[in-house]
């Protein structure tokens, strides 16, 4: 399974569709207010267009009416009296036409007196073709002694806002509808970078841990993004790379147990025994069992505790005398332990034996008489060296000896690994201590401290 399937939700929508989709509702909302707002507006600049020109028309009118003396209300003859008198009403104060235009119905009539009984007010009407009507008092002496009720259709007007809104509509149906295909056209643009790191993710595997999305262009975003994730990978492949060097150390330190084991079980098989030796083959076989115990939980415990194993005490002088038998007793090669018995180090026993073993492994396979291990206390340190007269090491060996999978000597034919050189830095460090190796053409030399007890 890639990074990509395991980051991967199992709902999968479409990011591009959801924020397109989204900007263009936005939008809609927004084209649907201008238009609702635009279309009040004209529909409120028409009535007060459609008042104006009643009202012109009634002042117009207004000016050609004469009163007499006696109250007698009479209409001045003008140029423009038929252009006047069109949809205008002339009532007295009595409720009498003193002109009225020609074809109203009586009910129309009606409505005009009683407008001009009112005073100035206007109405609209519904009769099979819509209409305002405005009533203009005439006062004289401070008294009404007559008013002009003048009418307009209001079909043009409703016309024009019908054109209006259809119009509106359209443009916005057309404007919403060229939103949206620029804004899913700029997502998609935008998220094309997305969708190509998902797609170079995807082609990585778990056991490629060593590719990262790098710095190449993006917007700040998507960098921030990839910085992230390439954080997160380098994780873990520390995780992974943490893994594979336990599964390869803890291998590596049980080989030897294991083949030991094997090796007096295929004895015990392959020929009848004596009754002394089946008693001394078991004893190999409980030692060897014991130690893959001991290796399994100081490995366990070094790997729990990452950085720091949780310290203890041992006396020196004991582990270093139990390592010196037993490489010394199996391979013939004598190993001379110096050290003090009241030497006490503030480490644990096993993990001073798994710490310091592969060295003296090391030393016995180089060495072409013996080797010694010499321990001392020094300030606030125990120091421990292991050495060999052997051919010695380069400065170029003695740098990279501790490295994972480093060999010095490949063509040796040794079966080794180069690993456990690279566990002894590792179980050194995490007890509080350090170790190097001295180039030297004299003899190897390896040199380890670790914290008092």
């Amino acid at each position: 399974m890639t990074l990509v399937d395991r980051l991967r939700p199992s709902g999968r929508t479409s990011l591009r569709n959801r924020l397109s989709w989204s900007a263009s509702l936005v939008v809609a909302l927004w084209v649907l207010l201008l238009a609702v707002g635009a279309n009040l507006l004209l529909a409120r600049g028409l009535a007060t267009q459609a008042d104006d020109v009643l009202q012109a028309r009634a002042e117009a009118t207004a000016q050609t009416v004469q009163v007499a003396p006696d109250g007698t209300v009479s209409v001045l003859e003008t140029r423009d009296d038929r252009a006047l008198d069109v949809g205008t009403w002339i009532v007295d104060a009595a409720g009498v036409f003193v002109e009225s235009p020609s074809g109203s119905s009586p009910a129309l009539d009606a409505v005009a007196v009683d407008l001009a009984r009112v005073g100035d007010t206007t109405r609209d009407l519904e009769w099979g073709e819509p209409l305002r009507l405005r009533s203009l008092p005439i006062t004289e002496g401070g008294r009404q002694v007559a008013a002009v009720v003048t009418s307009t259709s209001l079909s043009p007007y409703r016309t024009v806002e019908r054109l209006a809104l259809l119009g509106s509509v359209g443009v916005a149906v057309l404007l919403i509808v060229i939103v949206h295909l620029v804004l899913r056209a700029n997502v998609t643009r935008a998220l094309r970078p997305v969708q190509q790191m998902t797609a170079q993710a995807s082609r990585w595997s778990a056991d490629d841990v060593e590719r990262r999305f790098g710095a190449e262009p993006r917007p700040a975003e998507l960098a921030e993004l990839a910085e992230t994730l390439d954080q997160l990978l380098d994780r873990l492949a520390a995780v992974i790379r943490h893994e594979q060097r336990f599964s390869e150390e803890l291998s590596h330190e049980l080989r030897t147990p294991l083949a030991r084991v094997q090796a007096e079980v295929d004895l015990l098989t392959a020929q009848p025994r004596s009754a002394q030796e089946q008693w001394a083959a078991h004893q190999a076989i409980d030692r060897s069992t014991r130690s893959m115990t001991s290796i399994l939980d100081t490995m366990m415990s070094a790997a729990r505790s990452a950085d720091r194993i949780t310290p203890g005490r041992c006396r020196l002088a004991e582990v270093l005398t139990r390592l010196a038998d037993d490489d010394g007793g199996t391979t013939g090669t004598p190993v001379v332990v110096d050290c003090p018995d009241d030497l006490i180090v503030g480490v644990d026993a096993d993990v001073v034996a798994r710490a310091l073993s592969p060295l003296v492994d090391n030393a016995v396979r180089f060495a072409r008489s013996r080797v010694r291990v010499h321990a001392v206390r020094g300030p606030g340190e125990v120091v421990v060296t292991v050495s060999d007269d052997g051919r010695g090491m380069s400065e170029a060996v003695a740098e990279r000896a501790f490295e994972p999978g480093f060999r010095g000597a490949p063509e040796d034919g040794h079966p080794g690994a180069g690993l456990g050189l690279a566990l002894v830095r590792r179980l050194v460090i995490a007890a509080g201590g350090t170790v190097h190796a001295t180039a030297s053409s004299a003899g190897g030399r390896v040199v380890v401290t670790l914290p008092p007890g």
